[in-house]
């Protein structure tokens, strides 16, 4: 079996006066596909930030990015590129780390990283580690693939999203 395609992570999705920086680990299979973060529909990020919010839940891709904006939330992956031959986390070989750095030096506002997954979290202490001033929240995995989870369990503990915005 030959090396998977190389594929790459989406620009961050990013607001002057943000205070917390979401971090995944690299978009799915579907959501490059349609070139939107989380834009798998076993995915239940966008819910889950609209339901934190107690907000109109909308499946157009600019209501969520404007959710983001109005609750000062950076949307970003810890990983710049990798190869994978699907969409889970566990397939990632020869991974890239972004410029986590770089974005918390450009956006100095954000004191709060909240990992949308484990993984996301093993990859960022990997590649980055603790930065000074910035508290780092790890969250369960708003993935299909984290059936052993609820929405109302996995919504429970994205809760903690409103304490720091």
């Amino acid at each position: 079996m030959g090396r998977e395609k190389r594929i790459h992570s989406f620009k961050p999705v990013v607001f002057d006066e943000a205070k917390v920086l979401i971090l995944g680990t690299m978009p799915s299979i579907k959501s490059l596909d349609f070139q939107e973060y989380y834009g798998n529909k076993q995915n239940v990020f966008w819910k889950m930030l609209f339901s934190v919010f107690r907000e109109e839940y909308s499946d157009v891709y600019k209501d969520k990015l404007d959710l983001l904006q109005r609750n000062r939330i950076v949307l970003w992956d810890v990983l710049q590129s990798c190869e994978r031959k699907s969409s889970l986390d566990s397939d990632i070989i020869a991974e890239k780390a972004n410029d986590i750095k770089g974005l918390l030096i450009e956006y100095p506002h954000i004191d709060t990283i909240v990992f949308s997954s484990q993984k996301a979290r093993q990859y960022f202490d990997k590649y980055i580690g603790q930065i000074e001033g910035v508290s780092l929240l790890t969250l369960p995995s708003p993935s299909g693939a984290n059936a052993r989870m609820s929405f109302e369990e996995k919504l429970a503990h994205w809760q903690e999203l409103k304490n720091k915005v």
